[in-house]
């Protein structure tokens, strides 16, 4: 395994460990998401479910919101994605839903870097990798307001 493969297996075993801790009672499908940062850190996070299904939390906004919150949305550069149904062996591939993708654009365009999103199964052992445009073509953020990215002091 070359450096670059060992990356992105770091990567998805930390979305995959992220994917234990989801709260996820109402659906039964767990997702954990990690982010690399530019200096190697790693940030996770899953989805946390709400009674009131509306108000329910995606892993991936949720790793995503916490980068924000170390004022380290700049840093982005690459983000995995690991979920399936709960006690099921079934290995599926799932690739963030659209409010993710518009999540992780904006994320993108504020770290003025194409990020690599993985996308694996529960067990590693598929792994796609998207840049955000082909999964969310014709996106709309920050750039279509006139913002550039910056970086919090």
């Amino acid at each position: 395994m070359n450096e670059a493969e060992q990356a992105i297996a770091e990567l998805v075993a930390a979305a995959r460990g992220a994917m234990a801790h989801a709260h996820a009672p109402y659906s039964r499908f767990a997702v954990g998401a990690a982010v690399r940062l530019v200096d190697g850190s790693i940030v996770t996070g899953c989805n946390f479910e709400n009674a009131s299904y509306g108000l329910s939390l995606c892993a991936e906004t949720v790793a995503l919101a916490s980068v924000n919150t170390q004022g380290r949305l700049a840093d982005v550069a690459a983000i995995a994605v690991v979920g399936g149904a709960m006690d099921s062996d079934v290995e599926a591939l799932v690739t963030p839903c659209g409010r993710c993708r518009q999540v992780m654009n904006e994320a993108e365009q504020m770290a003025g870097r194409t990020l690599a999103i993985h996308c694996a199964t529960p067990s590693g052992g598929t792994v796609t990798t998207h840049r955000v445009a082909d999964l969310l073509p014709h996106a709309f953020g920050p750039a279509d307001l006139g913002i550039t990215p910056s970086r919090k002091s």
